[in-house]
């Protein structure tokens, strides 16, 4: 019989491993442990509200760090700009994504208190919220799984060049 207080996902759970060939469930709970966690920060500077495809920054991350198959997880530790995955082919298709949110949340609205960074600072914020900080794309041959026209872009919701950093974590 396995101790489960000798596997780290197990200790101090009160359960006991059993199996009919010895120490084999112990063993192969601990294989379970075994996947890596492989993490990165990309860091993009901005020239202004727009989108910034980063499409090939986050496929590098997932070539050096040699995962093939997987899950790629995105995270932009800011709050007035997003992360999108859009069509790559026709630039058209993102300038209407910004016209779009331009007319749901404008800069300068009388109706927002939020205004120590400038009117382009509140809209910012709900650009973000109705669009995402954060994404999770499968990995596949070594690359994310992206369809014909998708790409990742780093969608800048401030007027002024900015600096961010998106959290890359891959997981085997």
């Amino acid at each position: 019989m396995g101790r489960a207080a000798d596997h780290p996902l197990l200790a101090n759970s009160g359960i006991a491993l059993r199996a009919a060939d010895g120490d084999h469930a112990a063993q192969m709970a601990r294989q379970t442990d075994t996947n890596m966690t492989f993490q990165e920060t990309i860091r993009h500077t901005t020239r202004g509200r727009g989108t910034y495809e980063i499409t090939e920054q986050v496929q590098a991350v997932i070539r050096n760090a040699g995962i093939q198959k997987g899950l790629c997880h995105l995270f932009l530790q800011h709050t007035s700009a997003s992360l999108i995955v859009c069509e790559n082919a026709d630039p058209t298709v993102r300038e209407d994504l910004e016209q779009f949110l331009s007319r749901l949340a404008p800069d300068g609205d009388p109706v927002y208190q939020h205004r120590l960074e400038g009117p382009d600072d509140m809209p910012a914020h709900i650009r973000s919220v109705l669009t995402q900080i954060e994404l999770t794309l499968p990995i596949s041959h070594g690359n994310c799984a992206l369809g014909t026209w998708q790409g990742i872009y780093l969608y800048e919701h401030r007027d002024h060049p900015h600096q961010r950093q998106v959290v890359v974590t891959l997981r085997d």
